[in-house]
């Protein structure tokens, strides 16, 4: 059976906790909420506001890791003030996963590029995760999903610079850069493998500029809203976006879709369906 994605063009908090209650599913024990704190600068990120009902219905800890690169999220320092300016830390129980190190390994057996990713040690506290993604454009990756969220989203700084470098965390702006979208793939199947598949995801279609929440400049977004999906498969629910992308009628999606194209975005789709742990064939359930 095809996976479902659930859509609807509705987008408000109360829509974002009816459809992940249409997923039907329970996440067991101590649930991880991963979602980007954003950087302090970007006016494009989701911020508690909008997920505040689905986190409060699931009862969990909203999760992050350092970044890998200069701003005010680089360090366990930087990046707590951070989850205290955006709010994050007011609402929700948060934990910087790779907040003290040192970090926990994920074999990667079949690994197309890397064999291991590198994650905070803290993911140990957890028995299942609800990936909450911003959809939009991503400067190196193409495009932001379900899957960035899993493997940039989920490793540890030097974990990120590991898999942006294809293995070689020194050429973490410099590597191969296809290696580099098949190293998300590898990595995202590694913390699914890590959960057993106890996860679920919702990506929010809105304010999707051609750039990350992690750009404290970022450009403005190029296309209207277009909605939220929620599912049980990544794979599924980043497809399903691109797919609204290339569908919508709105002139701007040509900024979003060249952005997308001109990085090879669809390939970390591929090499994660060569993984096969989710399918990019889907049911669309659309809901009022």
């Amino acid at each position: 059976m095809k996976p479902t994605v659930y859509f609807t063009r509705t987008i408000t908090p109360e829509k974002i906790l009816e459809m992940y209650r249409l997923l039907d599913v329970k996440l067991p024990g101590k649930v991880a909420i991963k979602l980007h704190s954003g950087e302090v600068g970007n006016q494009n990120f989701l911020g508690p506001d909008m997920w505040k009902p689905v986190i409060d219905e699931v009862g969990g800890t909203v999760v992050e890791c350092n970044t890998a690169y200069d701003g005010e999220r680089n360090t366990t320092e930087k990046h707590l003030k951070t989850l205290e300016k955006h709010g994050w830390s007011k609402y929700f129980d948060v934990d910087l996963m790779d907040g003290e190190g040192p970090d926990k390994e994920l074999d990667i057996p079949n690994g197309k590029v890397i064999k291991k990713n590198y994650v905070g040690k803290n993911i140990d506290n957890y028995d299942s995760m609800l990936v909450l993604s911003h959809f939009k454009g991503h400067p190196q990756g193409g495009y932001g999903g379900a899957l960035k969220q899993l493997s940039i989203g989920v490793g540890s700084s030097y974990g990120k610079a590991y898999i942006h470098g294809a293995g070689e965390p020194e050429k973490i702006w410099t590597a191969d850069h296809d290696a580099f979208l098949k190293s998300m793939a590898d990595s995202a199947g590694s913390v699914i493998d890590y959960f057993k598949g106890n996860l679920a995801y919702i990506n929010v279609m809105m304010n999707m500029s051609v750039d990350c929440d992690c750009c404290a400049d970022a450009e403005d977004p190029c296309l209207a809203d277009i909605g939220i999906l929620a599912s049980l498969d990544p794979i599924a629910i980043d497809q399903a976006c691109l797919d609204l992308v290339y569908a919508s009628d709105d002139p701007g999606k040509d900024h979003l879709i060249e952005r997308i194209e001109s990085r090879n975005g669809a390939l970390t789709i591929e090499t994660a369906v060569e993984h096969g742990y989710g399918s990019k064939e889907y049911e669309l359930v659309e809901v009022k």
